[in-house]
């Protein structure tokens, strides 16, 4: 059976995942008939004393998980939560960072995934830009805030983890967790249509936009990786079956994205997965979790995956209770894919295409199909479309180059507080993706250049515009260029060449980006230049030809 009948099938009327046309946000979409209608029906329909939550030596069941989450929220409530209210949510894969999600987006309000890695600056901005009501926090998070808190004299803070509260007026997380009564999920009225999560996504100037989303755009995400899954088993002559014994995911990809937050945590639920989470990423420690727990699924970006994969090769570890190795976050190398195919015993590898903007969700492929079409990113969710344009918008045939575009359930409503930037970003309902791509005749899809300016650096987007804004602020320097420069593990790495009035050092350029910008964000390589930048007729800094130069000068050293 090819794929197409396979979803046809099953999302034909009176089916589990029938498909039913609704609007959202004011567009005709296919949306899932039998889906939870929110995140906190998902979370409540699921709730088991199956464990969920392991993170070093504690464990929470699904059950606990959803006890403490209704302690917090009914903190939250005291604290002054309404309704619509935004949360900010800033710590580490802590068990509290899942709980905190469950509860804001349980009772109404709207969580907001900030960056863990974002430094005092760009947290001061998020918060600021997003109306946070809350601010939830680790320690290292904290201490950050407590440099710019008297900016924001009105947040209320709850504290996890955390030792000192740097006087910034916080509430220990523990004050609503260690209660041994059981708690009820406060009241609250919810519709698919209100809005469920604001996750930043740098663009390619400028600060990082708020992406947001509605329960429904999340939902429907979900439930279309479950069908993918039934479509793919039904491609190879059999149906998909629930497994024997509970399955286990490793979370080694941070929550503030979609694909920690969606395809790890939130796609535990009806899955009844145990999600194994890391604090950070030690390919070691992720082999020994992967033997200790029988972990079944790891997603992550191909730098990390990549590490498995050579760790595989040479490990005395116990990986074969790996079923899927899957990929997102940016492309993976066509080599990888095949390793993983001759690395573990059972693992495929899969992967997909997808946005902050889609919940995670675009195109998608696994198993055979990946191996014979490794440089793909596979075929289009039920719930959306995909097409190529040229310049004029016009729609391209098979095979012909353009710019990327896609509607559907999954979609964000725009961006928040930015008309300029939904302006420019969805047309006649469509999200232009900035991604030049083409779709060949079995509807396989191929992501082969960007139009944004942006470096996609292991998984995290970085804007171009942003580090260059950020050391124009440098007193010394005059122009700035950001290029993105190969790297064989992470993809891309930040490069940038600086033209100043004073001789710089690398060391002190660094020291000067620290406080303005996340590590990842700060360019690995640094050229300095005495004269200025070169330009194209229209006055726009030649970057291709920056980058070219660049990347002669590493071939010589």
């Amino acid at each position: 059976m090819d794929r197409q009948r396979a979803l046809a099938e099953l999302t034909a009327p009176g089916q589990p995942y029938e498909l039913e046309e609704v609007a959202v946000y004011g567009r005709p979409c296919r949306a899932f008939r039998n889906a939870p209608p929110t995140l906190r029906d998902l979370f409540d329909q699921n709730r088991s004393d199956l464990p969920f939550i392991v993170y070093q030596d504690e464990r929470l069941s699904f059950e606990q998980a959803w006890q403490q989450a209704a302690r917090l929220a009914t903190l939250m409530i005291e604290l002054g939560v309404e309704h619509g209210d935004r949360v900010a949510i800033s710590m580490r894969n802590y068990p509290e960072w899942m709980i905190a999600f469950t509860a804001i987006t349980s009772i109404g309000a709207v969580a907001v995934a900030m960056n863990a890695l974002w430094q005092p600056e760009e947290l001061a901005y998020g918060l600021s830009d997003s109306g946070a009501k809350v601010l939830v926090a680790d320690q290292e998070r904290l201490e950050r805030f407590s440099r710019i808190n008297r900016a924001l004299p009105n947040l209320s803070v709850i504290a996890v983890r955390a030792k000192d509260d740097y006087d910034v007026g916080a509430t220990a997380f523990e004050l609503a967790s260690n209660s041994a009564e059981t708690c009820s999920m406060p009241a609250a009225a919810l519709d698919p249509a209100h809005n469920a999560t604001i996750l930043y996504t740098s663009g390619s100037t400028g600060h990082p936009k708020g992406a947001v989303s509605c329960h429904r755009n999340v939902i429907s995400a979900l439930v279309s990786w479950e069908l993918d899954a039934h479509a793919g088993a039904m491609t190879r002559g059999r149906a998909l079956t629930p497994p024997k014994t509970q399955q286990a995911t490793l979370l080694a990809v941070p929550l503030f994205h979609v694909t920690g937050l969606h395809a790890v945590y939130l796609s535990a639920y009806r899955s009844q997965r145990r999600i194994v989470s890391m604090y950070k990423w030690d390919v070691e420690h992720a082999a020994e979790l992967i033997e200790r727990e029988q972990i079944n699924y790891v997603v992550a970006p191909p730098a990390m995956t990549g590490d498995l994969v050579a760790t595989a090769k040479k490990t005395q570890r116990d990986l074969s209770s790996l079923l899927t190795v899957g990929g997102g976050g940016a492309p993976r190398a066509p080599s990888q894919v095949r390793n993983i195919g001759g690395a573990f015993k059972r693992a495929l590898p899969n992967t997909g295409w997808g946005m902050t903007e889609t919940n995670a969700i675009g195109a998608g492929i696994i198993g055979q199909d990946y191996l014979e079409h490794p440089e793909s990113s596979g075929r289009a969710a039920a719930v959306l479309d995909l097409r190529i344009v040229d310049e004029t918008g016009a729609e391209l045939p098979a095979g012909k180059r353009g710019e990327l575009q896609v509607r559907g359930t999954s979609v964000v409503s725009g961006y928040w507080n930015r008309p300029d930037a939904n302006a420019e970003t969805f047309i006649d309902g469509w999200l232009r993706t900035g991604d030049v791509a083409y779709l060949d005749d079995d509807g396989f899809l191929y992501i082969v250049d960007r139009i944004k300016d942006l470096v996609i650096r292991g998984g995290e987007n970085v804007g171009c515009g942003a580090v260059e804004a950020a050391l124009l602020e440098h007193p010394d320097i005059v122009e700035a260029s950001v290029y993105g420069i190969p790297d064989e593990r992470l993809g891309e790495e930040v490069g940038a060449t600086v033209y100043s009035r004073a001789q710089l050092n690398e060391d002190d350029i660094r020291s000067f980006l620290e406080p303005r910008l996340a590590r990842f964000e700060i360019p690995r390589y640094l050229r300095f230049t005495a004269s200025p930048l070169p330009r194209i007729a229209s006055g726009k800094i030649l970057k291709r030809q920056l980058r070219e130069e660049a990347l002669q000068e590493l071939a010589r050293s």
